[in-house]
């Protein structure tokens, strides 16, 4: 018999966190949070969770240091109760992309971060498109890893593209451009950008022909929106006729969404793995595609004690 699993939610996206509940047909587990006068978080579980299977969802985004430390001192509280086992569900690892020294005396974030959750103690972490694969590997105990792509996909074949080529806006996405590009049986080419300023970027060469073509740019995330964008020129100016862009995390801070509103994109399809806050207010073209199923049937998965890896081609 599969164990009916207790599912918690903390506060950076409490509307996926309850899609996700709707999907498995069980209540969100209850606790109360408080802030001191301080700003210090104290939390109480109000349910039973002894020797049970619980699983808590938190995307450490927009807010990433806040909404860390929250996931933390929750994972602490439901130890402390006995809860059995603890799964991290974050959608969105934050800190991910410092995940190794670039510059001479900097931190490997990620690590720090995937440290501080297995000493709060987690059992296993589910999440989705790690901007570095190797952050499974900073981990010491199981990391299930989904991919946004496949409810993506779904939703740009209503979209009826033709002659389709998938771009790469930068050289570390080509991975995630070669995976759409094979499930779409599309052609393939890589925007060759130069960065100038931590939130400027110039794309300096297409490796590949867009002429004629419909382009669809696909990334794991988008945050101020400048590499996207740029792409979209570039491939508008070597003559594309549609341009669309898929991410899986649409992060949109700063300018991003003045940026993509005046830029050749037509569409932006992006996961609801980071919640839509008033900083996407009169962004008419994102196409939000949900994949709250898609955490129900890995945490189905997880209980019954069966292999995930269908659900993260």
């Amino acid at each position: 018999m599969v164990p009916s699993p207790l599912l918690f939610c903390g506060t950076s996206h409490e509307a996926l966190g309850k899609e996700i509940a709707r999907h498995l047909g069980i209540e969100m587990g209850r606790y109360n949070l408080e802030r001191f006068e301080d700003g210090e978080i104290c939390v109480q579980i109000l349910d039973r969770v002894r020797n049970q299977h619980v699983f808590v969802v938190q995307s450490v985004s927009l807010d990433p240091n806040y909404f860390l430390m929250e996931l933390l001192i929750l994972i602490d509280a439901l130890k402390r109760a006995s809860a059995k086992t603890i799964t991290a569900v974050i959608p969105y690892f934050g800190y991910c992309r410092q995940d190794r020294k670039d510059k001479p005396r900097v931190p490997i974030t990620a690590k720090l971060v995937a440290n501080l959750l297995v000493a709060a103690g987690i059992t296993r972490v589910l999440t989705m498109d790690l901007h570095a694969p190797q952050l499974e590997g900073f981990f010491d105990i199981p990391v299930d890893h989904l991919y946004g792509r496949g409810p993506l996909i779904e939703a740009l074949k209503e979209l009826d593209l033709k002659n389709v080529v998938v771009v790469a806006p930068d050289i570390g996405s080509v991975k995630t451009m070669r995976a759409y590009a094979t499930q779409l049986n599309a052609g393939m080419a890589i925007a060759d950008k130069e960065r100038i300023t931590p939130t400027q970027v110039n794309v300096d060469a297409l490796i590949g022909d867009v002429k004629g073509k419909d382009v669809l740019l696909a990334d794991d995330m988008c945050s101020t929106a400048g590499t996207l964008v740029s792409a979209a020129k570039a491939c508008q100016e070597k003559g594309a006729l549609r341009i669309f862009a898929a991410v899986t995390h649409g992060i949109f801070v700063g300018s991003a969404v003045e940026k993509i509103q005046k830029s050749p994109i037509e569409m932006v399809l992006a996961t609801n793995t980071i919640p839509q806050t008033d900083r996407l207010q009169g962004f008419s073209k994102l196409k939000t595609v949900s994949v709250a199923s898609l955490f129900a049937q890995a945490i189905r998965y997880i209980l019954s004690a069966e292999s995930i890896s269908s659900l993260s081609k």
